[in-house]
């Protein structure tokens, strides 16, 4: 059952997953920001996936020459504000983002390369939603779609778990 409308991040939250909480609560806060926002004029879409980082670089590749890679982990942290503008920029780009648990973007313009096998998803979802769920299924990660319709999707186990409307969903929930 896909959960709608305005949700908690615990509602969201995979109790079966070992994700951490407040990397995933970040991840999704990043995806309205680029869901809101867009890029030069325009709606981007993009992914993460978040967790089992290990596992799910083995069934990915890299697109192009890793922009983050060789930089020290504290610039890379989720909660970083430069990485999250760098992160903003990189998602015009085709490819996911690989976020370890502990909140380190390790990877950018990554193609997700799990086996579609058996994944049923609602007619009108397109390959990057594919790609989320099959890659949710194949590890322990879990992951994060802004649609270029700015709807965020998030994935657990090969399903569609929740949505997002961006403009439902407020930024920073303790304080709106």
């Amino acid at each position: 059952m896909v959960k709608k409308s305005i949700l908690t991040f615990e509602e969201l939250h995979p109790s079966e997953r070992k994700v951490n909480v407040r990397t995933l609560e970040e991840v999704i806060t990043l995806a309205l920001e680029i869901a809101r926002e867009g890029r030069e004029g325009r709606k981007i879409g993009t992914m993460f996936v978040v967790s089992d980082a290990e596992n799910t670089l083995k069934h990915s590749i890299s697109m192009i020459l890793d922009p983050l890679s060789c930089h020290p982990d504290e610039v890379r942290h989720i909660e970083e504000p430069n990485l999250r503008e760098t992160v903003k920029e990189l998602a015009q780009l085709d490819g996911a983002f690989i976020v370890s648990d502990s909140g380190i973007v390790l990877s950018a313009c990554r193609y997700i390369d799990a086996s579609s096998r058996g994944i049923r998803l609602p007619l009108g979802l397109g390959s990057r939603h594919m790609a989320a769920a099959s890659i949710t299924k194949r590890t322990n990660a879990v992951a994060v779609v802004v649609s270029e319709s700015s709807i965020i999707r998030i994935f657990d186990n090969g399903k569609l778990i929740g949505e997002i409307l961006p403009e439902e969903w407020p930024i920073h929930p303790e304080i709106d």
